[in-house]
C-alpha cells in the first residue's frame, strides 16, 4: 500500500490486521506516520518531541518477527505517542514544565513497560499543560496545541496532544490521563461545528 494518506486514515485495529496479514510491515505504517506528522504537525503542535531513529529501529525488528511468522502482540508494530506526563526511557519527558525542560528518564513507567510488551513503537511525546494541570493544552516548554479544526483554537486539556495527533491521523494510538476531564474535555472541543448542529437538530 503506497498511499500514505490512506494508511494512516485507518483505524488501528485494521493497521494491525494488515500487519498481522503481511499485507503492510511495521516500517511501512511507521513511514506513512512519519510523513504525516511532518506535513501536520507545525500547524497544530500536538507533538512536542519525537523518536522516530530508534521507532525504526522497532519497527525493522517488528517487520522482521512478522516475515518469520511468530506469534504477534496485540499492538505488534503500531506507533504510539505518548503524553509527556509519562516517563520514556531515553526520550525527553518535560511534564511541560520549565524545571523538567531537559529531563530524560532512564526507565520508562509501568504504562510504557506495558505498551512496549504488547508490541507498539514508541514515537514521540504529546503536549500537555504544565504538570498536566488545567483544561488546556499549553506550557512554557513546548507552547500551544491547537484545535485541529481551527489552530488557533483551544484544544481542551490535559491530553490535547494526544487527542489532536488521533484527529489529524498523525498516529493510530496515544495514551492519556484524566482526573478531571482531561481526556472528556479535549473530545468535546474535537467536535466539529456541523456534527453538533445536527445533533441539536435531532
Amino acid at each position: 500500500m503506497n498511499d500514505h494518506t490512506g494508511l494512516v486514515s485507518l483505524s488501528a485495529l485494521e493497521q494491525r490486521r494488515l500487519i498481522g496479514a503481511k499485507q503492510i510491515s511495521p516500517v511501512e505504517l511507521l513511514q506513512a506516520c512519519i510523513a504525516r506528522i511532518e506535513a501536520v504537525n507545525p500547524a497544530v503542535n500536538a507533538l512536542c518531541q519525537t523518536d522516530f531513529d530508534r521507532a525504526l529501529v522497532q519497527a525493522r525488528v517488528a517487520e522482521a518477527a512478522v516475515m518469520r511468522g511468530e506469534a504477534l502482540p496485540l499492538l505488534h508494530g503500531l506507533p504510539v505517542g505518548v503524553k509527556d506526563l509519562e516517563d520514556s526511557a531515553g526520550l525527553r519527558t518535560t511534564y511541560g514544565n520549565i524545571a523538567h525542560r531537559d529531563h530524560v528518564p532512564q526507565a520508562d513507567c509501568v504504562l510504557v513497560q506495558r505498551l512496549r510488551a504488547a508490541g507498539a513503537l514508541i514515537a514521540a511525546k504529546t503536549n500537555t499543560p504544565d504538570m498536566g494541570a488545567g483544561a488546556n493544552t499549553r506550557n512554557a516548554v513546548w507552547g500551544a496545541t491547537g484545535n485541529p479544526f481551527d489552530p488557533m483554537r483551544n484544544a481542551g486539556g490535559s491530553s490535547g496532544g494526544s487527542a489532536v495527533a488521533l484527529a489529524c491521523d498523525m498516529l493510530p494510538l496515544a495514551s492519556g490521563s484524566d482526573l478531571g476531564g482531561s481526556l472528556r474535555i479535549p473530545a468535546g472541543y474535537g467536535r466539529p461545528a456541523a456534527l453538533d448542529r445536527r445533533c441539536r437538530e435531532r
